[in-house]
């Protein structure tokens, strides 16, 4: 079994040393692909200095182009059976890699989100929450699901699924946009609790109100176009 990591990477030149580290120490046979989307705070001179090592594959683009146009850039890359996207920051630690997979290897899933809801988190950003829950509770009405946490950064994917998938998104509307086609195109989707250190502003977090707009489009968008 061979595990794709994909890590879209923007100025975390803090954690991206950390983080690599702890997704290689995971014990599975696995590729990472790291896609730098244009750093400028030191980050794209630290993956320079790991590129070549422990699997790591380093993908450059040449502007900043968004988070979900870094994911699609390595997806085609991926020669994975499983496909894990991993935030950059350390809000998803690695040591959830075991939860996420159990679905995909033992009960036929073909994806697995694991929920910030469910498990052990960050008690804090209220407005944050609140947003995600809006935006949660707006693709379970128009895709008729169940869902806790549709934003979930800790996503794993069956890699003949994924790679599959027709996504347009640059921003961080990949994460609704990649939801309305796995459930437009009838795939199981599991839910998993997980454990999430979220950060606020002031400690590097890029998400914000504006990115919440562009994802409700996004929703609406996918409910009425073809996947």
């Amino acid at each position: 079994m061979l595990l794709s990591v994909i890590i879209p990477v923007y100025n975390e030149a803090g954690t991206i040393r950390d983080i690599l580290e702890k997704v290689v120490a995971a014990p599975y046979e696995k590729e990472l692909l790291v896609v730098d989307d244009a750093s400028d705070d030191g980050t794209r001179g630290i993956l320079r200095e790991m590129e070549g090592k422990d699997g790591i594959r380093l993908l450059v683009q040449d502007r900043r182009r968004g988070k979900g146009a870094a994911l699609r850039r390595a997806l085609p890359k991926t020669r994975g059976d499983w496909v894990i996207f991993q935030d950059a920051d350390l809000e998803y630690p690695p040591r959830n890699y075991s939860v996420l997979l159990e679905p995909l290897l033992e009960h036929g899933a073909d994806a697995v989100y694991g929920s910030r809801f469910l498990g052990s988190h960050r008690v804090f950003l209220f407005w944050h929450y609140a947003a995600n829950r809006f935006l949660t509770l707006v693709t379970n009405v128009l895709f008729d699901t169940n869902l806790t946490d549709m934003e979930t950064g800790a996503k794993a994917f069956r890699g003949d699924v994924i790679r599959t998938l027709r996504l347009r998104a640059e921003a961080f509307d990949i994460e609704p946009e990649v939801t309305a086609r796995l459930f437009q195109r009838g795939y199981r989707v599991f839910e998993v609790p997980i454990l999430y250190r979220g950060r606020g502003y002031c400690e590097g977090k890029k998400v914000g109100w504006r990115d919440g707009v562009a994802a409700l489009w996004r929703l609406l968008y996918c409910r009425l176009t073809r996947p």
